[in-house]
């Protein structure tokens, strides 16, 4: 095999590895409402279906790429697959919410081991401006897969079954398998830090997501339940401790001393505020759309494609107004135009019609977000030394994360409240029987699905039916005012906090994935040399 041919295999599996979660982080949305039908899972667990699968791969991204530097790339990159092969099987199986929840998060364990591992292995096969062309190719044909992930998602649900979106991931892990092992060499990195930080870990996980299970369960537990507040306060008082240890720990996974450079610092904090309205945005308008609008998985699956495609077609040419003006206009103006897209969302009605409701405010949200997303990915790694690309791309892809994290279990909460608040007060007036006011509190375990009204006389029927629906339309615009709001907010806090370089030649966009997904890739798209003028860290990260 000639070197150029191992290379390009080389590129193709980490391609096809990196792809199968991106694709499982698209297609479970569309899939939620069935899943939801058939395991008779209520908001609360559609939430953790999505949650549980983020907060594992939150929890192991930044040391993903570690254990690759230390054991060997291909080997992790393997184990990854292997793995992410055996918990989708699990998924496919699941005979309850509960286990799909607890495979999710294993699949999310997986997952965190993929994608800084494929990009670990990229950095290790390619040099110079070869390697900037590869990660710029690795991103490209990942954004492919999420342009299709929905409407893929969508027909195989309807074709087969929700449990085809997680059989499929067998034949595209068995191949990239065996392309691994027949093209991709071994790598480790010599000098690499040979202690993990497992109390991080942790840490960071337990920290993470002892709110996020408050939140989602408040509404059911209410806020003086012991379920409820425990973990929250003691979530935060952890999450607490983390960042503390992560500072005087030696070999900590999140160098906090990168948040002394401004740029870095206003940019994740930018990343935290847009991407929590980008993903909350995403959940939500795809089960309103399916369980109260009516739509298909594939219709709903095709809803939300212009975002994607804006985003391919559009990002790149952002990216180069970005290099003349500076990236403080368009992280400032993208976000506003992408929360007043959101804002659109809200004429969107339980009988939407695509083409006049749900269309102007998805192709406005999609403008938005491709002005902002290649500027805020760049402003993440060119805010720091190139040394330190890696880490500074794992840690705004990790805000990224944690943004959606914490997003779907407040918008959860937010919801919930919503909803019940709105239908006692459309039957406030009205006297029910004992079935209809059981069919209404039925509904508020899953706020956007129909209510059960069979057996109701046809007038209480009617009545029952419509405070639901008033609730579940209320209790999503709701959701879409919080999201448009966060994403306007985070446009303001770039147009007041980033930094223009002082020359042109001295921001340089790198071809690289969306909230910095190279969690451990040394010279992240860089085809040339980087000269930072914002103060750097005091030593080099441990």
């Amino acid at each position: 095999m000639t070197e150029s041919r191992r290379k390009l295999l080389t590129l193709i599996a980490t391609i096809l590895g990196s792809t199968i979660v991106f694709l499982d982080g698209t297609v479970v949305n569309v899939a939620l409402p069935v899943i939801s039908e058939d395991l008779d899972a209520g908001l609360a667990d559609q939430q953790w279906i999505v949650e549980a699968y983020m907060l594992a791969t939150v929890s192991l991204l930044l040391v993903g790429g570690a254990l690759g530097d230390q054991f060997g790339r291909r080997r992790i990159f393997i184990a990854g697959l292997i793995g992410f092969g055996v918990t989708s099987v699990l998924c496919a199986i699941a005979p309850t919410s509960e286990t799909l929840i607890g495979s999710r998060a294993l699949q999310g364990l997986a997952g965190a081991l993929l994608v800084p591992g494929s990009l670990a292995i990229l950095t290790a096969t390619f040099e110079g401006a070869e390697r900037g062309k590869a990660i710029g190719t690795w991103t490209a044909w990942t954004g492919i897969a999420t342009v299709f992930g929905p409407a893929g998602g969508g027909a195989l649900v309807e074709a087969l079954s929700w449990r085809a979106i997680f059989w499929v991931n067998i034949p595209l892990i068995v191949g990239c398998i065996l392309l691994a092992l027949a093209c991709v060499r071994e790598s480790v990195d010599p000098e690499a830090d040979r202690a993990i930080d497992w109390l991080g870990i942790a840490l960071s996980a337990v920290g993470l997501g002892g709110p996020v299970y408050a939140l989602i369960e408040q509404p059911r537990e209410g806020w003086g339940s012991p379920m409820v507040y425990v973990p929250l306060i003691g979530g935060v008082l952890l999450f607490a401790f983390f960042l503390f240890w992560e500072s005087r720990y030696r070999h900590a996974m999140l160098d906090l001393r990168l948040f002394r450079i401004r740029n870095f610092a206003i940019t994740n904090f930018e990343t935290l505020i847009v991407y929590a309205g980008l993903i909350g945005a995403f959940l939500f308008v795809t089960l309103f759309l399916q369980q109260t609008a009516g739509y298909s998985p594939l219709a709903a699956g095709f809803a939300t494609i212009p975002i994607s495609l804006l985003l391919f077609l559009l990002s790149p040419r952002f990216g180069r107004i970005a290099i003349s003006t500076g990236p403080r206009m368009p992280m400032c103006v993208g976000p506003i135009v992408g929360g007043i897209g959101l804002l659109l969302l809200t004429r969107v009605g339980a009988d939407a019609d695509y083409v006049t409701e749900v269309l102007p405010g998805v192709l406005v949200f999609g403008l938005g977000l491709s002005a902002t997303v290649a500027p805020l990915t760049a402003t993440a790694l060119n805010s720091v030394e190139q040394r330190y690309a890696g880490i500074a791309s794992g840690i705004n892809n990790g805000v990224s994360r944690m943004a959606g994290l914490l997003a779907i279990a407040v918008l959860g909460a937010l919801i919930a409240g919503q909803f019940g608040s709105t239908v006692n007060a459309e039957v406030a007036d009205a006297a029910l029987t004992p079935g209809a006011e059981q069919a209404l509190e039925s509904a508020k375990a899953n706020p956007f699905v129909p209510p059960d009204t069979g057996g109701l006389a046809s007038g209480e029927a009617e009545a029952v039916a419509a405070a639901a629906t008033e609730g579940a339309e209320s209790s999503f615009h709701l959701a879409m005012v919080v999201n448009g709001i966060l994403m306007i907010i985070g446009g303001l806090v770039a147009g007041i906090g980033i930094q223009n370089p002082r020359r042109e030649d001295d921001w340089i966009a790198p071809r690289a994935a969306p909230a910095g997904e190279c969690a451990r890739c040394d010279e992240a798209g860089h085809t040339g040399d980087h000269h930072e003028h914002s103060a750097e860290p005091a030593a080099t990260p441990g």
